[in-house]
C-alpha cells in the first residue's frame, strides 16, 4: 500500500544541507502495523510529516513516497488535499497543541466531514457524535461541545483520533500518540488503536521511542538512528534477536524487567537497574 524508496529530507545550515533524514526505504502492506522506534531527533516525525506532504518548505527531498503507486513527493499542494484525511489519517504527538482552541470537538470532527464528503451540518455532527463514541469519550453527547481546554489529556488524544478516522483513511500514523499521557491512559489509547486496525483493515504507522509500545502494538518495527534505518523486521525478530548494535544498545538502556517483558536477547548494559 504505502511504499517509501530511499528517502532523504535535508535542511539548509550555516555549513550546508544537513541531513535528518537519509536513504529511509520501507514498505507498509494493507492491514498491516509497521512501528517505527528510535531517540529524539531520529528523523521518526520528519518521515511521518513527508508522508502526508507537511514538511517545511524549506526542506530539501529525494527518493520516493507511493501510495498505491502514486509518488506524493511530486504532488501538488491540490492533490494532497485529496490525500490527507481522505487516504492517510494523522495523529500528533501533542493534542494540545494539534486541536484549534477555538472550536469545539466536534466542529473540529466535522470540518472534514463537511468539507470533504459534501455533508450537512447535523449529517457532518451525527457522525462527530458517532466517531466520539466510536473512541471512547466518556458522555459524547456532552463531550461534542467542550473545548480542548475543557478535556483531559486522553480526552483531547481521543479526539485528535476521531478527526484522523473523520474521513475514513486507508493509512492511519500515530506519532507517539501515548506522549505525556499516565500508563492507564496509554493503555486506552493504544487498545483503541489496535480495535481500529482489527475493525476497520487500516494500515497503521506507530512512531514511539517506548519499545513495550512498539511490542504489544506493531507486526513489523523499524529502528532510526540519526535519520537512518538501521534495522527493520518482524517486531518479534527484532527486538527478541536484534542484529544492529543500536538497537541492542536500546534494549539494554531498559530497567531489567522492561527488557524481559520485550523477551530481549540483549546483553545487560553496565549498572543495570534490577
Amino acid at each position: 500500500m504505502l511504499a517509501i524508496r530511499n528517502l532523504s529530507i535535508a535542511f539548509p545550515g550555516p555549513d550546508g544541507p544537513v541531513r535528518v533524514v537519509d536513504g529511509v526505504s520501507l514498505e507498509v502492506a494493507r492491514g498491516e502495523s509497521l512501528g517505527i522506534v528510535g531517540e529524539s531527533g531520529s528523523g521518526k516525525s520528519m518521515l511521518s510529516l513527508a508522508t502526508i506532504g507537511l514538511l517545511p518548505r524549506s526542506a530539501r527531498t529525494s527518493g520516493e513516497i507511493r501510495l498505491e503507486g502514486r509518488n506524493i513527493l511530486g504532488m501538488s499542494e491540490r492533490a494532497l488535499c485529496g490525500v490527507r484525511g481522505r487516504r492517510i489519517g494523522m495523529i500528533f504527538q501533542e493534542p494540545m497543541t494539534a486541536l484549534n482552541p477555538a472550536m469545539t470537538a466536534g466542529q473540529q470532527i466535522a470540518e472534514g466531514i463537511r468539507l470533504h464528503r459534501a455533508a450537512g451540518r447535523a449529517e457532518a455532527r451525527a457522525e462527530a457524535l458517532r466517531l466520539l463514541d466510536r473512541v471512547r469519550i466518556p458522555d459524547p453527547a456532552r463531550r461534542i461541545d467542550s473545548y480542548p481546554h475543557e478535556m483531559s489529556g486522553g480526552q483531547r488524544q481521543r479526539v485528535g483520533i476521531a478527526i484522523a478516522l473523520a474521513l475514513k483513511p486507508d493509512l492511519l500514523i500515530a506519532d507517539e500518540p501515548t506522549t505525556a499521557l499516565d500508563v492507564t491512559v496509554q493503555k486506552e489509547i493504544l487498545d483503541i488503536l489496535d480495535e481500529l486496525v482489527a475493525d476497520l483493515g487500516l494500515s497503521l504507522i506507530l512512531i514511539s521511542h517506548d519499545l513495550g509500545v512498539i511490542a504489544r502494538s506493531t507486526d513489523r518495527t523499524l529502528v532510526m538512528c540519526r535519520g537512518r534505518a538501521v534495522e527493520q523486521g518482524t517486531t518479534e525478530a527484532v527486538l527478541r534477536q536484534p542484529t544492529a548494535a543500536y538497537t541492542r544498545d536500546l534494549i539494554a538502556a531498559l530497567p531489567r524487567r522492561a527488557r524481559a517483558g520485550l523477551g530481549a536477547a540483549a546483553p545487560l548494559a553496565a549498572g543495570d537497574a534490577r
